[in-house]
């Protein structure tokens, strides 16, 4: 009886132990939280052309993508990498507001510092700062017109 009630008692401050360890604050965890932009389909997409294929893309409401989209219409020769998205520097440096995503879908059009725009065709969890401009409505067909090498891209006003 004696073993049953100390086994007992030892289990109880295990499990307050555990509980109290679970709830103390991590002050090393920095949780990123997303814009709270919108996005408005009708008065901020854009037409990506590759090729011959138009995808649309939606803008956010942000200062990033304002300034995005003030300079279209432009045709970007983009650099290939990591077989997820394609990058190329912009002929102006535009205001930024980056965060940690961890995770990128596809279609995904990003900034990666002041001035290189980058548009993901594959998903991804990542570490890097991005400040995110919108995203292309249906990408499905978008990593088969990219391709895996290096692309021209022209993004205009739709």
């Amino acid at each position: 009886m004696i073993k049953q009630i100390t086994l007992l008692g030892s289990i109880l401050a295990f499990g307050i132990a555990c509980e109290k360890s679970a709830t103390l604050p991590n002050e090393n965890i920095v949780v990123e939280e997303a814009p709270k932009d919108s996005i408005s389909m009708k008065e901020d997409s854009i037409v990506v052309k590759v090729g011959n294929q138009s995808f649309t893309a939606a803008l956010l409401n942000n200062e990033t993508a304002k300034a995005f989209k003030a300079l279209l219409p432009v045709t970007l020769k983009m650099t290939e990498l990591n077989a997820n998205e394609k990058y190329a520097s912009l002929p102006k440096h535009l205001p930024i507001s980056p965060i940690v995503p961890s995770r990128i879908q596809a279609g995904d059009l990003m900034m990666y510092g002041t001035n290189t725009l980058v548009l993901f065709y594959q998903p991804l969890l990542t570490t890097y700062s991005y400040t995110k401009l919108g995203s292309i409505i249906d990408p499905t067909k978008l990593a088969k017109a990219v391709g895996n090498a290096d692309v021209t891209i022209h993004f205009d006003i739709k």
